[in-house]
C-alpha cells in the first residue's frame, strides 16, 4: 500500500500562462457551458480535460500543479480545460446524452479534434471512462481517481442513488467485454474508501482488455486531499507516457 508524498509541487515556480473563459454550446444537453482554460506561453496542441474542473482547481490545485510541472520541464507544455459539472448527478452517472455531448460537441472545440487526456474523480471518473467507451477516438489517455464503478457485490449501500442501476449496467458491460478501446490509463484510490474493491476490479478488467493500466493506492479517503496528493507522480507519469 502506497502513501504518496505531500504535494511539494505547490512550492515550485509556475510556468507563464493565461486563463480564459470559453463558452461551449452543448445542444444535446440543451445548455451552454463555460469552461476555464489555461494555456501556457508556448503554443501546444496537447490538452488535459478535467471533470469537476473548478473543484479540482479549488480543492486539489490542479491549475497550480499543471503550471509547476510545465515549469519544471517534467511534462511537455499543454493546455488545461476545467469543465463545470452542471447537473452532476445526472450527467456523470453513465449518461449517454452527456457522453455524446462531451465527445461530439465539447472536446472537438477545446482540442481541435485531437485526442485528449481525461481526468475525473468519483462520478467524474466514471463519466470519463463512459465517454471514452462511447467514442474512443477522442481520448489519448485516462486518469481516473476513486471512480464510482459500482457493482452489486460491493456497493449495495449505494442502491438508493437514483442512477445506481444505470451505473451498474455500464460497469457490468465493461467488465464482461473481452476487449476494449485501449489507451494508457491510471486509476488511483484510497485504501479506506468504499470504492477500493470496485476500483481494483475495474483496473483488472481494463488491463485484461489491453489498456496499459497502472493502479495506485493511497492511505487516504474519498476526498480532495487524496486526489491532490496522487497527481504527482501518477498523473505526471501518465502525461509523459502519452505525450513522449
Amino acid at each position: 500500500m502506497e502513501r504518496v508524498a505531500e504535494a511539494d509541487w505547490r512550492h515550485l515556480p509556475r510556468a507563464d500562462g493565461d486563463w480564459q473563459d470559453v463558452r461551449l454550446p452543448a445542444p444535446v444537453l440543451r445548455v451552454e457551458l463555460t469552461a476555464r482554460v489555461w494555456s501556457p506561453a508556448v503554443p501546444t496542441d496537447r490538452v488535459l480535460v478535467a471533470h469537476d474542473g473548478p473543484d479540482y482547481d479549488q480543492h486539489a490545485f490542479l491549475g497550480q500543479f499543471v503550471a509547476a510541472m510545465v515549469a519544471a520541464g517534467r511534462v511537455e507544455p499543454f493546455r488545461l480545460v476545467l469543465l463545470p459539472a452542471g447537473d452532476r448527478l445526472e450527467w456523470y452517472a453513465a449518461n449517454p446524452a452527456y457522453a455524446k455531448a462531451l465527445t461530439a460537441e465539447i472536446l472537438p472545440r477545446v482540442a481541435d479534434d485531437r485526442p485528449v487526456v481525461g481526468i475525473g474523480a468519483s462520478l467524474g471518473a466514471l463519466a470519463m471512462l463512459h465517454a471514452q467507451r462511447h467514442d474512443p477516438t477522442r481520448f489519448a489517455g485516462l486518469f481516473l481517481q476513486s471512480g464510482s464503478f459500482f457493482q452489486h457485490r460491493y456497493d449495495s449501500q449505494e442502491s438508493g442513488f437514483a442512477r445506481y442501476q444505470r451505473i451498474i449496467r455500464f460497469v457490468s458491460a465493461v467488465r464482461r467485454a473481452s476487449s476494449g478501446p485501449a489507451v494508457p490509463a491510471v486509476l488511483t484510490c484510497g485504501t479506506v474508501e468504499e470504492n477500493l474493491a470496485n476500483n481494483r476490479s475495474m483496473a483488472d478488467a481494463l488491463r485484461g482488455q489491453g489498456y496499459d493500466v497502472a493502479f495506485a493506492e493511497n492511505r487516504e479517503g474519498h476526498n480532495w486531499t487524496n486526489w491532490r496528493d496522487a497527481l504527482d507522480p501518477h498523473l505526471t507519469t501518465l502525461l509523459r507516457r502519452v505525450w513522449s
